[in-house]
């Protein structure tokens, strides 16, 4: 035990190497980074997700078929997800897999509800059926939150809400969880089932790869490839931005910490930046600029558009201080690093970019 302990405060995650790792949304922009670093330790992966929407994403411009098993279907299809889960036996279970975008939640609500509550639902049922010992990490958002809009940060404690349908959502994802937790995965009865139940809560992330419709950063290098104006929505709206290995390499820390202490860590966890890196949208605008050398944005008035919070800040003290785990860039490294990817990137080269940002990230203390 205290060997795992002390590799995981260097992050050193060489105990994945020849796990079986089960990881739903593989083919989404996180999931690619994360199969990514799973490939580079060593880990035996088995992802499930919808087919990438585009030649240009990231799981394809990294040849993701040839880092992992690929099953491409519905995490809403219950008998298939089932078969892949346990036919498996996987060792974790990476539940990344998620309708995503707030905006977007406006126009498909109930389907949004069924991708992000049923579908966790359907990940524990299987693993409901799952003989081996298993630790399983379940990613949510720092939007689960009952968002008052005060400065006060939120910790895991807090009241869950939603104001969106996206955000409601994920905190009704996280009721369902803590249900599956009590009902079927008792702490108190884990020698007996032996699985243990963590969700993941992040901040906005950033990074090479990303081309998701009404975010930021692919909406600032759009315009900033094609010689437009940047439009920028809320500009006065703060966001807990982090670079996307800092919640990767938190879901891993996680996975270890659950393998280590299955009944200590079967929990919720904030996976954020420090409160200095908590930036108003503008802000991050101008830093983005600074970095590509050129450009301009404008902020239109909108009328009538879905509400989308305008303050969100997380407390990330418990999983500094129980988890050992800390943010290691800072929000002007993490945009740095992310427009220098858009920058210098091209189809032929996605892979090695992201081992060099892996590398580059891991070396850090």
């Amino acid at each position: 035990m205290e060997n795992l302990v002390s590799k995981q405060s260097q992050m050193d995650f060489s105990s994945y190497k020849n796990k079986k790792v089960f990881l739903t949304g593989h083919t989404g922009f996180k999931g690619s980074w994360m199969l990514a670093w799973l490939h580079q330790l060593g880990a035996t992966v088995k992802g499930y997700s919808l087919a990438p929407e585009n030649e240009f994403d990231l799981y394809n411009t990294i040849h993701g078929d040839s880092l992992c098993e690929s099953i491409i279907d519905d995490i809403r299809n219950k008998e298939n997800l089932e078969k892949a889960i346990l036919s498996f036996e996987p060792d974790f279970i990476f539940h990344l897999a998620a309708q995503p975008l707030v905006r977007l939640s406006y126009e498909i609500p109930s389907e949004t509800f069924e991708v992000n509550v049923i579908g966790t639902a359907h990940v524990l049922d299987a693993v409901r059926k799952l003989k081996n010992q298993c630790q399983i990490v379940l990613i949510t958002t720092d939007k689960v939150y009952e968002n008052l809009e005060w400065h006060y940060p939120y910790r895991e404690s807090d009241r869950l809400g939603g104001y969106d349908p996206y955000s409601a959502s994920k905190a009704c994802a996280e009721l369902v969880i803590n249900s599956y937790r009590n009902s079927f995965f008792n702490l108190n009865n884990y020698n007996e089932h032996k699985k243990s139940l963590a969700s993941a809560r992040a901040g906005n992330v950033i990074g090479g790869g990303d081309w998701a419709k009404d975010r930021i950063i692919p909406d600032i290098v759009r315009a900033l490839q094609n010689n437009e104006v940047i439009q920028v929505r809320n500009p006065k709206s703060i966001r807990p931005w982090q670079h996307v290995l800092e919640p990767i390499s938190g879901y891993l820390h996680l996975g270890l910490k659950l393998l280590e202490n299955p009944i200590k860590f079967a929990e919720a966890w904030n996976f954020g930046p420090y409160a200095e890196d908590n930036l108003v949208v503008e802000d991050l605008v101008k830093m983005a600029l600074e970095t590509w050398g050129n450009g301009n944005y404008h902020t239109p008035t909108l009328l009538n558009q879905p509400h989308e919070a305008g303050l969100l800040k997380l407390d990330i003290n418990k999983t500094i201080n129980e988890l050992n785990w800390k943010p290691k860039w800072n929000a002007k490294a993490a945009i740095e690093k992310t427009l220098n990817w858009y920058f210098h990137n091209t189809t032929s080269n996605s892979f090695q970019e992201v081992m060099d940002d892996i590398e580059s990230y891991k070396k850090l203390k």
